[in-house]
Protein backbone atom coordinates (compact mmCIF):
# COMPACT_ATOMS: atom_id res chain seq x y z
CA UNK A 1 0.00 0.00 0.00
CA UNK A 2 1.60 2.71 -1.00
CA UNK A 3 2.22 6.01 1.94
CA UNK A 4 3.17 9.58 2.37
CA UNK A 5 6.82 10.01 3.64
CA UNK A 6 7.16 10.92 7.18
CA UNK A 7 8.81 14.34 6.48
CA UNK A 8 5.59 15.48 4.23
CA UNK A 9 4.82 18.41 5.98
CA UNK A 10 8.29 19.54 5.64
CA UNK A 11 8.95 18.31 2.06
CA UNK A 12 5.89 20.38 0.61
CA UNK A 13 7.13 23.50 -1.40
CA UNK A 14 7.78 26.38 0.20
CA UNK A 15 8.67 28.47 -3.20
CA UNK A 16 5.16 28.09 -4.52
CA UNK A 17 1.63 27.20 -4.33
CA UNK A 18 0.92 23.80 -2.66
CA UNK A 19 -1.51 22.05 -4.88
CA UNK A 20 -4.20 20.78 -2.45
CA UNK A 21 -6.56 18.90 -4.48
CA UNK A 22 -10.17 18.15 -3.42
CA UNK A 23 -11.32 14.99 -3.87
CA UNK A 24 -14.95 15.82 -3.97
CA UNK A 25 -14.35 17.39 -7.33
CA UNK A 26 -13.20 14.43 -9.09
CA UNK A 27 -14.57 12.09 -11.39
CA UNK A 28 -16.36 9.91 -8.43
CA UNK A 29 -17.65 7.32 -11.06
CA UNK A 30 -13.92 6.55 -12.34
CA UNK A 31 -11.95 7.93 -9.20
CA UNK A 32 -9.23 5.66 -9.37
CA UNK A 33 -8.42 6.55 -13.28
CA UNK A 34 -9.03 10.51 -12.43
CA UNK A 35 -6.83 10.42 -9.52
CA UNK A 36 -4.42 8.95 -11.82
CA UNK A 37 -4.76 11.41 -14.56
CA UNK A 38 -4.06 14.57 -11.99
CA UNK A 39 -1.33 12.83 -9.51
CA UNK A 40 1.64 14.96 -11.56
CA UNK A 41 0.42 17.80 -9.79
CA UNK A 42 -0.93 16.93 -6.54
CA UNK A 43 0.90 17.42 -3.64
CA UNK A 44 -1.75 16.54 -1.50
CA UNK A 45 -5.62 15.27 -2.02
CA UNK A 46 -7.86 16.70 0.14
CA UNK A 47 -11.06 14.50 1.36
CA UNK A 48 -14.20 16.10 3.07
CA UNK A 49 -15.96 14.41 5.39
CA UNK A 50 -19.43 16.07 6.38
CA UNK A 51 -22.33 14.22 8.59
CA UNK A 52 -25.05 15.68 7.52
CA UNK A 53 -25.37 17.95 10.70
CA UNK A 54 -22.86 19.95 11.38
CA UNK A 55 -22.58 20.70 7.70
CA UNK A 56 -25.97 20.18 5.45
CA UNK A 57 -23.78 17.71 3.18
CA UNK A 58 -23.09 13.88 3.50
CA UNK A 59 -19.63 13.40 2.90
CA UNK A 60 -17.33 10.63 2.72
CA UNK A 61 -16.14 7.61 4.66
CA UNK A 62 -13.10 5.56 5.25
CA UNK A 63 -13.76 3.28 2.88
CA UNK A 64 -13.03 5.87 0.41
CA UNK A 65 -10.13 7.11 1.91
CA UNK A 66 -8.59 3.46 2.33
CA UNK A 67 -9.46 2.85 -1.41
CA UNK A 68 -7.88 5.84 -2.17
CA UNK A 69 -4.71 5.25 -0.05
CA UNK A 70 -4.14 2.20 -1.82
CA UNK A 71 -4.03 3.81 -5.12
CA UNK A 72 -1.87 6.80 -4.21
CA UNK A 73 1.36 7.81 -2.08
CA UNK A 74 0.38 11.43 -1.39
CA UNK A 75 -0.47 12.88 1.57
CA UNK A 76 -4.32 12.53 2.47
CA UNK A 77 -6.00 15.42 4.65
CA UNK A 78 -9.38 14.66 5.84
CA UNK A 79 -11.21 17.76 7.12
CA UNK A 80 -13.92 16.91 9.57
CA UNK A 81 -17.35 18.31 9.91
CA UNK A 82 -18.68 16.82 12.45
CA UNK A 83 -20.76 17.07 15.26
CA UNK A 84 -18.45 16.88 18.82
CA UNK A 85 -19.96 13.47 20.08
CA UNK A 86 -18.89 11.37 17.36
CA UNK A 87 -15.12 13.30 16.36
CA UNK A 88 -12.94 10.98 18.39
CA UNK A 89 -14.81 7.84 16.88
CA UNK A 90 -14.57 9.44 13.27
CA UNK A 91 -10.75 9.99 13.76
CA UNK A 92 -10.01 6.46 14.59
CA UNK A 93 -11.89 5.61 11.78
CA UNK A 94 -10.20 7.74 9.29
CA UNK A 95 -6.53 7.26 10.90
CA UNK A 96 -6.95 3.50 10.60
CA UNK A 97 -7.99 3.86 7.10
CA UNK A 98 -4.52 5.31 6.19
CA UNK A 99 -4.88 9.51 6.19
CA UNK A 100 -1.78 11.56 6.92
CA UNK A 101 -3.42 14.89 8.23
CA UNK A 102 -7.21 15.04 10.11
CA UNK A 103 -8.59 18.85 10.69
CA UNK A 104 -11.39 19.27 13.38
CA UNK A 105 -13.13 22.62 13.37
CA UNK A 106 -12.17 25.07 16.17
CA UNK A 107 -15.93 25.37 16.60
CA UNK A 108 -15.90 21.42 18.11
CA UNK A 109 -14.39 23.21 20.90
CA UNK A 110 -15.70 21.03 23.54
CA UNK A 111 -13.83 18.33 22.69
CA UNK A 112 -10.93 19.85 20.78
CA UNK A 113 -7.97 18.74 23.39
CA UNK A 114 -9.43 15.24 23.40
CA UNK A 115 -8.90 15.15 19.42
CA UNK A 116 -5.64 16.61 18.91
CA UNK A 117 -4.41 14.10 22.00
CA UNK A 118 -5.65 11.55 19.91
CA UNK A 119 -4.36 12.28 16.33
CA UNK A 120 -0.72 12.94 18.44
CA UNK A 121 -1.07 9.26 20.09
CA UNK A 122 -2.23 7.74 16.21
CA UNK A 123 0.58 9.72 14.68
CA UNK A 124 -1.64 11.68 12.30
CA UNK A 125 -1.08 15.22 11.91
CA UNK A 126 -3.53 17.91 13.16
CA UNK A 127 -5.17 20.79 11.35
CA UNK A 128 -7.94 23.10 12.70
CA UNK A 129 -10.57 24.99 10.01
CA UNK A 130 -12.41 28.10 10.69
CA UNK A 131 -15.82 29.07 9.84
CA UNK A 132 -16.29 31.84 7.71
CA UNK A 133 -17.98 33.75 10.55
CA UNK A 134 -15.24 32.69 12.98
CA UNK A 135 -13.60 35.20 14.60
CA UNK A 136 -9.81 34.17 13.78
CA UNK A 137 -8.30 34.94 17.27
CA UNK A 138 -10.34 31.46 18.71
CA UNK A 139 -7.50 29.40 16.78
CA UNK A 140 -4.86 30.94 18.87
CA UNK A 141 -4.18 28.77 21.61
CA UNK A 142 -4.63 25.77 19.51
CA UNK A 143 -1.70 26.62 16.91
CA UNK A 144 1.38 25.28 19.00
CA UNK A 145 -0.40 21.42 18.19
CA UNK A 146 -1.18 22.01 14.52
CA UNK A 147 0.56 21.61 11.53
CA UNK A 148 -2.55 23.16 9.08
CA UNK A 149 -4.84 26.10 9.67
CA UNK A 150 -7.85 26.20 7.21
CA UNK A 151 -9.74 28.98 6.48
CA UNK A 152 -13.17 28.64 4.81
CA UNK A 153 -14.16 31.62 2.59
CA UNK A 154 -18.07 30.36 1.97
CA UNK A 155 -20.42 28.71 4.27
CA UNK A 156 -19.43 24.84 5.30
CA UNK A 157 -20.05 22.50 2.91
CA UNK A 158 -21.79 23.94 0.03
CA UNK A 159 -20.50 24.21 -3.76
CA UNK A 160 -20.05 26.32 -5.73
CA UNK A 161 -20.48 29.56 -3.62
CA UNK A 162 -18.70 32.65 -4.16
CA UNK A 163 -15.92 34.08 -1.74
CA UNK A 164 -16.69 36.03 0.92
CA UNK A 165 -15.11 39.32 1.06
CA UNK A 166 -13.26 39.29 4.57
CA UNK A 167 -11.31 36.12 3.19
CA UNK A 168 -8.25 38.07 2.60
CA UNK A 169 -7.79 39.72 5.76
CA UNK A 170 -8.65 37.06 7.28
CA UNK A 171 -6.06 35.45 6.16
CA UNK A 172 -3.40 38.39 7.34
CA UNK A 173 -4.43 37.65 10.29
CA UNK A 174 -3.95 33.94 10.84
CA UNK A 175 -0.78 34.56 9.07
CA UNK A 176 -0.07 36.67 12.24
CA UNK A 177 -0.89 34.60 14.72
CA UNK A 178 0.56 31.66 13.09
CA UNK A 179 4.03 34.21 13.20
CA UNK A 180 3.38 35.34 16.75
CA UNK A 181 3.48 32.24 18.39
CA UNK A 182 6.88 30.93 16.83
CA UNK A 183 5.94 27.47 16.80
CA UNK A 184 8.92 24.97 16.46
CA UNK A 185 7.11 23.04 13.60
CA UNK A 186 6.14 23.94 10.12
CA UNK A 187 2.46 25.45 10.25
CA UNK A 188 0.95 25.90 6.54
CA UNK A 189 -1.65 28.12 5.86
CA UNK A 190 -4.73 27.46 3.48
CA UNK A 191 -8.05 28.79 2.04
CA UNK A 192 -10.72 26.17 1.18
CA UNK A 193 -14.27 27.64 -0.31
CA UNK A 194 -14.74 30.10 -3.09
CA UNK A 195 -11.37 29.04 -5.26
CA UNK A 196 -11.61 30.73 -8.34
CA UNK A 197 -9.70 32.10 -11.39
CA UNK A 198 -10.17 35.19 -10.06
CA UNK A 199 -9.89 34.81 -6.02
CA UNK A 200 -6.76 32.62 -5.94
CA UNK A 201 -4.04 35.78 -6.38
CA UNK A 202 -5.75 37.61 -3.68
CA UNK A 203 -5.97 34.24 -1.30
CA UNK A 204 -2.20 34.29 -2.42
CA UNK A 205 -1.22 37.68 -1.70
CA UNK A 206 -2.73 37.31 1.22
CA UNK A 207 -0.80 34.84 2.68
CA UNK A 208 -2.45 31.28 1.90
CA UNK A 209 0.41 28.32 1.51
CA UNK A 210 -2.06 26.45 -0.44
CA UNK A 211 -6.10 26.69 -1.96
CA UNK A 212 -7.83 23.51 -1.86
CA UNK A 213 -8.48 23.05 -5.65
CA UNK A 214 -12.14 21.75 -6.68
CA UNK A 215 -13.48 22.36 -10.30
CA UNK A 216 -10.58 24.60 -10.83
CA UNK A 217 -8.24 21.87 -11.13
CA UNK A 218 -10.61 18.48 -12.28
CA UNK A 219 -12.24 20.65 -14.58
CA UNK A 220 -9.70 22.43 -16.19
CA UNK A 221 -9.41 22.79 -20.34
CA UNK A 222 -5.98 22.07 -19.79
CA UNK A 223 -4.43 20.60 -16.41
CA UNK A 224 -1.21 21.54 -17.12
CA UNK A 225 -1.33 25.04 -18.13
CA UNK A 226 -3.65 25.56 -15.06
CA UNK A 227 -0.77 24.47 -12.81
CA UNK A 228 1.66 26.18 -14.72
CA UNK A 229 -0.36 29.43 -13.91
CA UNK A 230 -1.05 28.35 -10.40
CA UNK A 231 2.65 27.57 -9.49
CA UNK A 232 3.63 30.81 -11.32
CA UNK A 233 1.79 32.66 -8.20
Amino acid sequence: MPTASKSWIEDLPRDRLIAEFSVWSADLVRLADDLTRVDPYVDILHIDVADGHFAPAMLFFPDLVAGVRKVSSRPIHVHLMVVDSIILSQIEQFADAGCDLISIHVENEAVAGEALDLLERRGVAAGMVLKVDTPVERIKHHIPRLSFVTLLGTAIGVKGQGLNESAGNRLIEAQRLIRETGAAQRIVLAADGGIREHTVPLLRQSGAETVVLGSLAFNAPSLEERMTWLRAL
